[in-house]
């Protein structure tokens, strides 16, 4: 018999049984559908991860006071000064451009506005290490820094939350930061939230104006950034900036550090493997559902056998071989459990849309899970199809043609 014969009465097998065919492959389209999704979201978090973590910059080096030991025993989180950013930005070699951090959530005061926003007292570095540009005005400079002045530099979000829009028409506006005025000399461009950094909504003054002007005096940073020109450059930055605060802090050799160095590169680098094994976690889950359908389908193709065990005796009888009663009962267990694989293509599609547009999470498709689905609800159909065709195709024809 002819392959294409073989595959037109497999067909017409399919057909007879539509609807016991289309419960068959439900656990198929259920499973290829789970996965399809599941994999959807793992990779729309890592997507959406990666593009907040370019946006914190893959070349910025954070420093943050860490734990201070005594004989084994924490005595809580350590301090960093302005006088350890003016030290690393003086012993390194060139390679880095360097800002300390002071930040308070306080009230914003605007003719008859108000907003609680997030200070952040800074050097003019900070705009270039995080690439900030401007949609109006200009950034605060070393002479305004020294001569702590009361300018600010507002967040693309900040004028419309103060109840002017556009941005421009803060240029040269007055605000007041806890009772104390301030004058707007710039308005970023837009960059959206990244994590933890969210410029948008924050207002950048500089860092001796906040410290002796807003804050009283406090030279307690809350950061120290610095960042490279290039990832290459990283480890060579991390050894010097180690190196410096070491020194500036007193700490003997091969004593625990009390300030934490962290790298965004690294951080998306773990944050990417945690992401793979969780996702790999879930699509192993909804695999699981796959080994189920492909159960129902050895179940369902026994009974077939069954079934159909004088049509086979007939075929036998009529000179048809092994081969070719194995091949058919193959190709339907094969039509199945890819009809299914695509139906739960489409399903999980579907429920990827759905979850974007109803929970606005990010989800992704990736071609290549589509692929692996389809090949592996391939697989499944001829691992459990062999079974029920080998017995199909050993079946004595005379015994066949006497059973009822």
């Amino acid at each position: 018999m002819l392959l294409f014969e073989i595959i037109a009465v497999a067909m017409a097998a399919v057909r007879a049984n539509i609807l016991r065919s289309v419960l068959t492959t439900l656990g198929i389209v259920i499973g290829v559908g789970a996965v399809i999704t599941m994999v959807a979201l793992g990779e729309g978090a890592q997507q959406r991860v990666e593009k907040q973590i370019n946006l914190m910059g893959t070349t910025v080096l954070t420093i943050r006071p860490g734990q201070q030991f005594s004989f084994g025993v924490s005595r809580g989180d350590a301090q960093m000064s302005v006088e350890d950013a003016e030290a690393l930005k003086a012993g390194t070699s060139g390679l880095l451009k360097v800002s300390p951090e002071l930040q308070s959530r306080l009230q914003v005061a605007y003719l008859r506005w108000n907003s609680n926003n997030q200070m952040m007292g800074v050097w003019p570095e900070y705009f270039e290490i995080y690439n900030l540009g401007l949609s109006a005005g200009r950034f605060f400079d070393e002479g305004e820094l020294n001569g702590r002045r009361r300018v600010a530099v507002l967040g693309h979000a900040v004028p419309g939350q103060l109840g002017e829009t556009p941005g421009e028409l803060m240029i040269g506006q007055t605000i007041q930061l806890r009772g104390i005025p301030f004058e707007v000399v710039g308005v970023l461009e837009e960059k959206g939230d990244a994590a933890f950094f969210r410029p948008d909504e924050q207002i950048f003054v500089p860092q001796s104006t906040a410290q002796f002007r807003v804050m009283g005096g406090r030279d307690r940073l809350n950061a120290i950034y610095a960042a490279t020109a290039t990832t290459a450059e990283l480890d060579r930055a991390f050894g010097e900036i180690d190196r410096i605060m070491r020194r500036e802090h007193r700490l003997q050799p091969g004593a625990e550090a009390d300030f934490n160095i962290r790298n965004s590169a690294d951080l998306l680098a773990t944050f990417n493997e945690t992401n793979e094994t969780f996702t790999m976690l879930l699509a192993g889950i909804a695999g699981v559902s796959l080994l189920v359908g492909g159960i129902g389908i050895m179940n369902i193709m026994l009974v077939s056998v069954t079934e159909r065990t004088r049509e086979i005796g007939i075929r036998k009888a009529l000179g048809a071989t092994k081969a070719a009663i194995m091949t058919q009962f193959l190709v339907e267990a094969l039509f199945l459990c890819v009809l299914g694989g695509l139906l739960g293509v489409g399903l999980g599609y579907g429920a990827a849309a759905l979850m974007t547009r109803v929970a606005q999470w990010d989800t992704v498709v990736a071609p290549s899970a589509v692929v692996i689905a389809l090949v592996f609800s391939a697989g499944i159909g001829l691992f459990f199809g062999i079974w029920p065709a080998r017995r199909a195709a050993i079946l004595n024809p005379i015994d066949a043609l006497r059973y009822e």
